[in-house]
């Protein structure tokens, strides 16, 4: 299984989110956790799936001085996207109700990109989830916002959550990228790498 293939690689993930270190896990893969503070910045011009992809390999690119030869570094970022627009984290309550006022009654769609680097050898690849969400009342938003506390979320929700069991009707493709990573593509990916 992808143990076995993985046995000569040293899996880094580089997430300091719990979600995807659970979900990681799932792959029942042996794994540790490094990260790199780095500046979350792309060139105004990329849009939709071009946006994670970029933020991805950047990630990726901050552990070039230091990756060892059997070291496989598994990078990520998501984002919800919707009306041609990029919903990130929220960074107060304002933005967070917002943005959950925007998506309510509406769909968007979470764009999840990962890239797998080796000393030699790197690919990218996303996914996405069309969510479609139920119309929200003011008060299931502020119920919401206070008790979960989403300021780490792109979008200001996790599907896992609360609002996602209320809110949430239908989603297309993943749900696992909606949580934070593509485990059916990373899986493939990390097969044949």
């Amino acid at each position: 299984m992808l143990q076995e293939k993985l046995k000569n690689h040293n899996v880094i993930l580089a997430s300091k989110s719990p979600r995807r270190q659970e979900l990681l896990k799932t792959l029942n893969i042996d794994f540790e956790i490094k990260t790199k503070e780095i500046d979350e910045v792309y060139p105004d011009h990329l849009i939709r799936e071009e946006i994670p992809v970029y933020l991805s390999q950047l990630k990726s690119k901050a552990f070039e001085q230091d990756i060892r030869k059997n070291d496989l570094i598994i990078t990520s970022d998501t984002i919800v996207w919707h009306n041609n627009t990029k919903l990130g984290k929220p960074k107060n309550y304002d933005e967070a109700f917002n943005t959950l006022n925007n998506i309510s009654n509406d769909t968007h769609e979470v764009i999840t990109a990962v890239t797998l680097k080796t000393k030699d050898k790197v690919i990218s690849f996303y996914d996405v989830t069309t969510v479609y969400f139920n119309h929200l009342k003011n008060e299931e938003i502020d119920f919401y916002i206070k008790t979960y506390n989403p300021y780490d979320k792109a979008g200001s929700y996790g599907i896992q959550e609360w609002i996602g069991a209320i809110g949430i009707n239908k989603i297309e493709g993943s749900y696992f990228n909606v949580v934070g990573l593509p485990l059916e593509k990373l899986y493939t990916n990390l097969s044949i790498f």
